[in-house]
């Protein structure tokens, strides 16, 4: 049976704003497209969410590489994982604060480390002996996210009862992806929560919870609130019920449901599996995405209900 590629990425679930509803468009439309070029080309499904997801995490719309939160001490602090459906192997850095692009490096620990997850200095010396240029942590930083983080503190951001809900900005990237070999991989990258404390490390870059592969079941990406998708190990959680005979897109919903329902989660789940089905669903108001596909492309902010 003939294998057509697939690419499917988001750009976070959240309340996103009018005035933010195009740039979010066009972030995950050129992601998207970026990702394309290389299934087309007949390249892996690996290096396809890998270029999908750079692509995100430099621009700045996304809480992802430059442009992202900052932590309560004022510093990009960076999360990522890649992975291969076909092999398993997977690479992870937790808390880079010089590396501009943090899933070129989790890329660099799938295919040249024994290792699976690295994390601070040693992620980045790891990093750099593997041929990726650090940069200082101010070239990440943004003014907008300087007086986000000002006008958070000023209202007690962790205080505030929905710090975590889903009106909160929620801009964690990710791609899932199929290639003409039949082979999956998925990749999310993140720089966490606002004002969040230094150290902290998010479902993103944590295998089976913000990200998963296996060829045997689906690859997916999540986005949101993270804590209760480490709790749930989410999207290992999703792939499990492919396994188990539910197509994507209602293993997907049903994955947001048990969120909310077990812990009052929110966030979004995009999935493909290697007959080329995909799911899309989320439980916030909006979600950013983009599909390429041999048939057509499409692009959207998900509007719940």
């Amino acid at each position: 049976m003939a294998v057509y590629p697939i690419i499917l990425v988001h750009g976070g679930a959240w309340a996103i704003p009018e005035d933010m509803v195009e740039s979010h468009l066009h972030g995950v439309e050129a992601a998207a497209n970026v990702g394309w070029q290389i299934l087309q080309r007949s390249g892996s499904s690996l290096d396809a969410v890998e270029a999908a997801v750079v692509a995100m995490e430099e621009d700045e719309t996304f809480d992802a590489g430059r442009g992202s939160f900052l932590n309560m001490d004022g510093r990009v602090q960076l999360d990522a994982l890649i992975m291969d459906g076909a092999t398993l192997r997977a690479g992870g850095v937790g808390c880079v604060e010089h590396i501009r692009n943090p899933i070129r490096a989790a890329k660099k620990i799938l295919t040249e480390s024994p290792h699976v997850y690295f994390v601070g200095t040693g992620a980045e010396r790891f990093a750099q002996e593997h041929g990726i240029e650090l940069c200082a942590n101010q070239e990440l930083i943004i003014e907008r996210e300087v007086e986000r983080l000002r006008e958070a503190k000023k209202q007690g951001y962790l205080q505030m009862p929905d710090e975590f809900g889903p009106c909160r900005s929620h801009d964690t990237v990710g791609a899932v992806a199929l290639d003409r070999y039949g082979n999956i991989a998925a990749a999310t990258s993140t720089g966490g929560t606002l004002n969040k404390a230094p150290g902290r490390v998010g479902d993103s870059s944590l295998i089976g919870c913000g990200c998963y592969a296996d060829n045997r079941s689906a690859a997916v990406s999540t986005t949101g609130w993270g804590e209760p998708m480490m709790k749930l190990v989410l999207s290992k959680w999703a792939a499990d019920r492919v396994e188990d005979g539910l197509a994507p897109q209602e293993s997907a919903q049903r994955a947001l449901y048990y969120l909310k329902a077990r812990l009052n989660g929110h966030g979004g789940v995009i999935m493909v599996d290697t007959r080329g089905r995909i799911g899309i669903a989320h439980n916030t108001p909006r979600m950013a995405w983009a599909l390429c596909t041999k048939e057509k492309a499409s692009k959207g902010i998900v509007i719940e209900g």
